[in-house]
């Protein structure tokens, strides 16, 4: 490199710098809550060797301790005046330690899903504490303390997701003080998107309401510009559960004109995107790809349709006639 150059250069790496560590900054305030994570008195700390929510619900926790005299250990999760009890399994280390391990599935208390076992949550804060009892019969709390360095790339996937099962979302935080946390959320009122199915008559689209009570609704296809035109189709529902055929014969622009439809369930006076929320993907479009796909109508046209997910996780339907329908007999004559 030329002297010239070398300065540019230096900026350039000192400029890389300061964006580095003002993105770990925010990263750091994005998962810090104004909680104080350890009460009043302060008391002795545990860092996690692993501490982690996966697929949306599935509590993974280890933290290591000395481990000649530990008879037992629990992990308690504490909010307000509830107190949630998990059994930690002792794992002998080479080293004289031992690993306390657990591994439950986490469940909303709006949604508990009976068959599942696991602790129940309801919404807020909840603190985590170590009761470890040991051969004398002695017990002693230690807290948890925030694990660190979170990885700050841009990967495939999320740091977090809604259960998929509930739609209830489990978050690891960190208190002001330095304190592993664990936000809970209750369910949002969503539709969620299942899966769609591209035929080369139709196009299927199956989900399930997330969040609400109701078990009733029509599907509408509002056209994105424009007048905002909405064609409305009621679906087959089994339970939480629904199904519809996109209304494609009321859909086209004429031959030569595209149009593109996002869809939504109406329930009542509110009305619902249908979008894919309940998953960790975190470029929706680049991962659900689709293909163009012609379809050949009942009313005798042709249409270019294009099923698919957006940026955000929804679901839109761009369409454009090829042919026409053909005329009806009365017309002819």
């Amino acid at each position: 490199m030329s002297d010239s150059l070398l300065p540019y250069a230096v900026g350039a790496a000192k400029r890389a710098r300061r964006a580095a560590v003002r993105m770990r900054r925010r990263v750091e305030q994005l998962h810090t809550v104004p909680a104080i994570g350890g009460g009043i008195r302060p008391s002795a700390q545990l860092k996690p060797v692993h501490f982690s929510v996966s697929n949306g619900r599935t509590l993974n926790f280890a933290v290591a301790v000395p481990g000649r005299r530990v008879a037992s250990a629990e992990l308690v999760l504490s909010h307000g005046t509830s107190r949630e009890r998990v059994p930690l399994e002792l794992e002998p280390q080479a080293d004289g330690t031992a690993l306390l391990t657990a591994t439950v599935p986490l469940r909303h208390k709006d949604r508990p899903e009976p068959v599942v076992r696991g602790p129940v949550l309801g919404s807020g804060i909840w603190r985590l504490a170590v009761l470890i009892t040991d051969l004398d019969g002695q017990t002693r709390r230690t807290t948890v303390a925030a694990a660190t360095g979170r990885d700050l790339s841009d990967g495939p996937t999320l740091p977090f997701s809604p259960s998929p099962t509930s739609g209830a979302t489990f978050r690891i935080v960190r208190s002001v003080d330095g304190f592993a946390l664990l936000k809970v959320r209750a369910p949002r009122p969503h539709a969620e998107l299942t899966s769609f199915d591209l035929r080369w008559d139709r196009v299927t689209v199956h989900g399930r309401l997330i969040g609400s009570a109701q078990t009733s609704g029509t599907a509408e296809a509002v056209l994105r510009r424009g007048n905002h035109k909405a064609v409305t189709v009621t679906p087959e529902w089994d339970g939480d559960r629904f199904t519809f055929d996109v209304p494609l014969d009321k859909m086209g622009a004429g031959r030569g004109a595209a149009r593109t439809w996002d869809l939504y369930l109406r329930l009542g006076g509110t009305r619902l995107k249908i979008a894919r929320r309940l998953t960790d993907v975190r470029h929706p479009r680049l991962v659900y790809r689709t293909p163009f796909r012609i379809v050949a109508l009942d009313n005798g046209s042709l249409m270019r349709v294009h099923a698919h997910v957006t940026a955000a996780g929804a679901l839109a339907v761009n369409c454009a006639d090829v042919i026409a329908a053909h005329p009806s007999t009365e017309e002819v004559a």
